[in-house]
């Protein structure tokens, strides 16, 4: 499969799953935010993918939710760069 470089950035924009986590436990973004010490603007953003939160906080949240931290991400699929800007993915 042979990807532009604009369409692998749409592919990858849904780094983490918080937010289905969250759901998964029946847990709000404002509890988890409470549970953070974090403005709940900011979990907001993290459940909508539009900034990402470190890995420290990553392992934060797994804790607060009893989850690995594995099950907050996506899998990532192997993007080998090729000629001409083009990027093929490896699933």
């Amino acid at each position: 499969m042979i990807l532009e470089t604009k369409e692998i950035q749409h592919m990858t924009r849904d780094i983490n799953r918080i937010k289905v986590v969250l759901v998964e436990h029946k847990k709000t973004n404002k509890w988890l935010a409470e549970q953070l010490g974090k403005d709940p603007a900011t979990i907001s953003k993290w459940c909508t993918n539009s900034s990402q939160p470190s890995v420290e906080t990553l392992m934060q949240i797994a804790r607060c939710l009893d989850v690995e931290v594995h099950e907050l991400l996506h899998p990532a699929d192997k993007v080998v760069p090729m000629e001409n800007n083009r990027r093929e993915v490896v699933r």
